[in-house]
């Protein structure tokens, strides 16, 4: 059940975009199309699970028993950059129509921050391994549901007659707003399914 609730929790209660406001550059700036919204949250997906694999092993591993924990930041943000280098290597020599889908995605994902995010907030909450691939993995699923309802929105937005001044970024924002207002209405349901299931 503690698993469920990591999972309902990180996609619709806390989701990363629009209740922590993390990832902010993608959602905005991937999401005019659902095609590549898809492959965003995909790749995000991948390297967001791996990265967190890897974080909660270096900070467990290296960064605790040598009392360096004040680095963990910059372990982080270098884990995922190399990271990120890593499988688009891989990704070209093993797979290379999977690397052409998602070429153009992978090397944002070393500048979005919902990765570092989710690397660190996993080592605050005390997660175990098991519960840190979950709450990442869920968090993926939530900033790609995000994305591609946002993308789709502004589909439909773009084939609108929108007046003079709420064109461009102003109604992107307007409608971002909107659909963190309407993902607010999910606050409460862990806590419900918590005492439902005696977990509260």
């Amino acid at each position: 059940m503690e698993y469920i609730l990591i999972f309902i929790s990180a996609i619709f209660v806390n989701n990363i975009v629009l209740s922590q406001f993390l990832g902010i550059c993608p959602f905005l700036g991937v999401s005019q199309k659902i095609n590549t919204s898809l492959g965003m949250s995909a790749a995000v997906a991948f390297v967001m699970t791996l990265a967190t694999i890897v974080t909660y092993l270096v900070q467990y591993y290296i960064l605790n028993p040598l009392g360096i924990q004040y680095l963990q930041t910059i372990a982080f943000i270098l884990v995922i950059a190399a990271l990120v280098q890593m499988v688009e290597i891989i990704l070209k020599k093993v797979s290379p129509a999977l690397y052409q889908a998602l070429g153009i995605f992978l090397p944002l994902i070393t500048t979005n921050c919902a990765v570092l995010g989710v690397a660190i907030l996993v080592i605050q909450k005390d997660y175990s391994l098991v519960q840190s691939i979950v709450y990442a993995f869920s968090t993926a699923l939530g900033f790609g549901l995000a994305l591609v309802v946002f993308a789709g929105i502004r589909e439909q937005l773009a084939m609108m007659e929108i007046p003079k001044g709420m064109r461009g970024m102003a109604i992107v924002l307007v409608t971002a707003g909107l659909l963190s207002l309407a993902f607010l209405g999910f606050s409460g349901v862990d806590g419900g399914l918590k005492t439902l299931f005696g977990l509260g």
